[in-house]
């Protein structure tokens, strides 16, 4: 297991930036995500772990020690990248034991020709390395097919034998799952997630995906614009997002998005409603962020209600999501309904609806979370 630390890395190509001074301490055996949108500077930041990209500045340690000027194939880290990178005319057996030959061989025998120089008795010691790996990954009756024979499953996991082979101090995968169909990706995830819990290896792991850093991280850091805007573990990001931007990204549906204001009292209003007590901010103008799953139909009598208009229905059966055109046409937001409550729900009905208590998240125009007020203790919304 490796401890990885990235200290002050900055890197850009020509005059524009892709990391602007990036800290992260990874500790061993975890799992760690780097999650963003597209050119957010994550591949970059995992190519500089590598060493196949050098850092403008900063530094990369391992274990302790400064790998800048370390070759990347003496870090003992291992890649797995998004296209696999098999040889398409080597079996996955030959594909597999390509590493432990160029770690371990000598020049004459990294050949292509050489398969008559290699000692029979390293060669098996080699090729029981290969079947154990495969094993574990339940390609072991795969080994002498090549990629082209393979589904896009078991090329990933061919990929993945490659990179465990040789039994590295630690992973670091780019988008691995992003070539596979949806039910496949679904199920890639768990078995990464027994891997990593098997191997008891660090694992840093790069997707723009917000669902694959969700279900398999120790902890996620969500990337934008080169620069971490937050770390901490899946529910820490999901349910206590510190950035507008952080809240947006994270979560499907999206989290809803409303406007408002704070009145001379402290108190987040959403139109006439109360939603709590905040503390002190300079900013008077906030959003109000509500996930679908903290909004729950009710009557249009209850005084905590908003109201709007239904103008879409997603039935998904164990979930029915409802778009709803608030009053004022200018905003939409959608509400996770259980279907014995959404079934009654039509298009162009008039429904009205309110928040879980404590559920309301409060930003500034800025972006940056609010904090409630500790003082006030917990607000119960109320119409002014």
């Amino acid at each position: 297991m490796a401890a990885i630390s990235i200290k002050a890395i900055e890197k850009s190509f020509g005059e524009t930036p892709v990391l602007e001074g990036i800290n992260l301490d990874i500790a061993p055996g975890e799992f760690l995500t780097l999650v963003g949108p597209s050119g957010c500077g994550k591949s970059t930041l995992l190519r500089i772990l590598a060493g196949l990209e050098a850092p403008g500045s900063g530094d990369v340690l391992i274990d302790g020690r400064k790998v800048n000027q370390v070759r990347p194939a003496d870090r003992n880290l291992a890649m797995v990248f998004q296209s696999y990178a098999l040889y398409p005319h080597l079996t996955v057996g030959q594909n597999m034991m390509t590493p432990l030959r160029l770690r371990d061989l000598s020049f004459a025998e990294r050949l292509p020709f050489a398969g008559p120089l290699l000692a029979k008795s390293k060669y098996k010691a080699l090729w029981a390395q290969v079947a154990e790996t495969a094993k574990i990954l339940q390609i072991d009756h795969l080994l002498d097919r090549k990629p082209g024979q393979l589904s896009g499953g078991q090329r990933q996991r061919a990929a993945l034998g490659r990179a465990m082979v040789r039994k590295p101090a630690g992973f670091l995968m780019d988008e691995p799952l992003s070539n596979l169909d949806a039910a496949l990706r679904i199920h890639m995830r768990s078995e990464l997630a027994e891997l990593h819990r098997s191997l008891a290896t660090t694992f840093v792991y790069v997707t723009h995906d917000q669902a694959e850093a969700l279900t398999m991280s120790d902890r996620m850091a969500v990337m934008m614009d080169g620069n971490i805007l937050q770390l901490g573990t899946p529910d820490e990001i999901y349910n206590n997002p510190q950035d507008i931007r952080v809240a947006e990204f994270v979560g499907a549906p999206k989290i809803n998005l409303l406007p408002g204001h704070l009145d001379s009292n402290g108190h987040a209003r959403c139109g006439d409603v109360v939603l709590t007590r905040v503390a002190a901010t300079s900013s008077d103008t906030i959003t109000i962020g509500l996930r679908p799953e903290h909004l729950t139909l009710c009557n249009d009598t209850d005084p905590e209600a908003l109201k709007g208009r239904v103008v879409h229905k997603e039935n998904l059966g164990a979930d029915i999501y409802l778009h709803i055109s608030m009053k004022d046409g200018a905003h939409r937001l959608v509400i996770r309904a259980a279907p014995i409550d959404g079934v009654a729900v039509s298009i162009g009905q008039d429904v009205a609806f309110k928040r879980h208590h404590g559920a309301a998240m409060i930003f500034e125009a800025g972006g940056k979370r609010i904090g409630l007020d500790n003082n006030a203790g917990t607000a119960v919304a109320e119409v002014a």
